[in-house]
């Protein structure tokens, strides 16, 4: 095995075929999607229209985003949505309901969130989420 042939995967992973949006902030939730997309799993990050706080945690910096960002977000699609505006809720519950693909009816196999308990009351009720 050569260097250059270090860490690169050899098939597509466990979770090829498994779609999550990841709705997590920091380190806890974006390591756990992390592993997901490492195994495969199709992953697409969910940020605030400003970006993810992580960005800019720095140094050292890679084209403006911070090493640790890059890190804990590798292998995933970012999307940016204002979920404070009805538009941008609406992309979301899209994402996570019954979306057609190829002409095939495909759901979001999972999603990952994490929330303060102060965050969730002041969302107040969460069912349209």
């Amino acid at each position: 095995m050569t260097s250059e042939n270090k860490g690169v995967a050899r098939s597509a992973g466990a979770l090829a075929g498994i779609k999550v949006i990841d709705l997590t902030r920091v380190l806890g939730g974006p390591y756990c999607t992390m592993i997901l997309s490492d195994h495969g799993a199709d992953v697409i990050k969910v940020e605030p229209p400003q970006g993810d706080e992580t960005r800019d945690w720095g140094p050292p910096f890679l084209d403006g985003d911070a090493s640790y960002f890059i890190g804990v977000n590798r292998n995933k699609r970012a999307l940016a949505l204002d979920l404070g505006k009805p538009e941008g809720r609406a992309v979301l519950l899209r994402l996570l309901g019954v979306r057609r693909l190829a002409g095939v009816n495909r759901h979001i196999d999972c999603h990952a969130e994490e929330a303060s308990l102060r965050a969730v009351e002041r969302a107040g009720d969460r069912d349209g989420l």
